[in-house]
């Protein structure tokens, strides 16, 4: 501790912040800021959220830059009907994430968009709710999902399913690959499954009948059954094991999570399931904690539910490093519609992906 004044007469000591190796923050210049990696940085130098964003970034670029970090990125809320797909498609390409656990809802919202189909703005002066419905309009808040979009998703899962092999189970992770490489051979544009198929990407989706493509897969049995065709089985723990064995094999282990939910819980408790692995004696291996994690949620923590929950909460159930043993660890209470295009595109263009596309 720095030599320091002495006492004054209330009793205080005045602490010299130089001294005290304290960082100091600035006003932000927007005249300097040319590009969204210098605009982050600048606001890392601030208060508040947008200091959250300048810390986010610094913890995802910590991530993308250790090449025995692998990264595991959660997905929830309507983030594809929100436009903010190619933004994954980005983090997939460039190498950052390597592997994805979403809500089923957003990878079917996003196939509907990779199929070169449209959402579109909601007008409440022109249709209330219940117009919606008889039109054929599903409301996502400000935007609006085509029932017609949702009918041509089911055509591309029915192609998917008819070509499955009853001998083969059936998970959520390899019903992404399948419609990824459909994307791949069929679409020109980008999508998340395409991209995640093209760079040997795995897309989880735990709760995976709360979803369109879950209700296909229903609506497909029952043609199965109508046709006297062998039935195809789904097994959610050939997800769970495929995640598991992946994070076991991993040196370090980073979480790039957006919303919260169930995606966020799924791959948290990864930690938990290895630490029981050991404790309980089906496996001798160390304690395999999340080194680094990035939150964007604006959920708040007083709730009490997992979508507010801090990583230091997170801590004390075995699923990241603490801080003091060199945990790396960000949060950011804002919608993603606003953080994740300054945090992503910040390190994007840190890492030079944007120069090499």
């Amino acid at each position: 501790m720095p030599k320091q004044s002495k006492k004054t007469v209330t009793g205080r000591v005045l602490h010299d912040p130089v001294s005290d190796k304290l960082r100091p923050i600035f006003p932000l210049d927007l005249s300097k800021c040319r590009t969204i990696d210098e605009l982050v940085r600048a606001m890392g130098d601030t208060a508040f959220t947008g200091r959250q964003i300048g810390d986010a970034a610094d913890v995802l670029e910590a991530m993308a830059r250790d090449k025995d970090c692998f990264v595991a990125m959660t997905l929830s809320g309507a983030l594809t009907v929100g436009k903010m797909g190619l933004i994954f498609c980005d983090l997939i390409e460039s190498g950052i994430v390597n592997a994805v656990i979403s809500t089923g809802a957003l990878m079917a919202h996003g196939l509907v968009e990779a199929t070169g189909r449209s959402h579109f703005r909601y007008d409440d002066k022109k249709m209330d709710d219940n117009e919606l419905f008889q039109a054929g309009y599903n409301r996502v808040y400000d935007s609006l999902e085509p029932e017609s979009n949702l009918d041509h998703v089911e055509k591309v899962m029915e192609r998917v399913l008819n070509n499955w092999d009853a001998e083969e189970t059936v998970c959520s992770w390899k019903v992404h690959q399948r419609i990824g490489e459909y994307l791949h051979k069929t679409m020109p544009g980008r999508g998340i499954l395409k991209s995640a198929y093209e760079k040997n990407v795995p897309v989880f989706v735990p709760a995976f009948t709360d979803s369109e493509l879950g209700i296909d897969f229903a609506l497909h049995k029952i043609l199965r059954l109508k046709d006297k065709r062998p039935l195809l089985r789904f097994d959610p723990f050939e997800d769970f094991e495929k995640f598991a064995n992946t994070m076991l094999a991993t040196k370090r282990m980073g979480i790039f999570t957006v919303g919260g939910g169930v995606p966020r819980n799924w791959a948290q408790q990864f930690g938990v399931y290895a630490e029981l692995l050991a404790r309980r004696g089906y496996k001798e291996i160390p304690l395999k904690r999340y080194n680094y994690g990035v939150r964007i949620c604006p959920e708040p923590v007083h709730w009490g539910g997992l979508s507010g929950s801090t990583y230091t909460e997170a801590v004390s159930w075995g699923k990241f490093v603490p801080r003091e043993e060199g945990g790396q660890l960000a949060e950011v209470f804002e919608d993603a519609t606003v953080a994740l295009p300054l945090i992503v595109g910040a390190v994007l263009n840190r890492v030079g992906y944007f120069k090499r596309n």
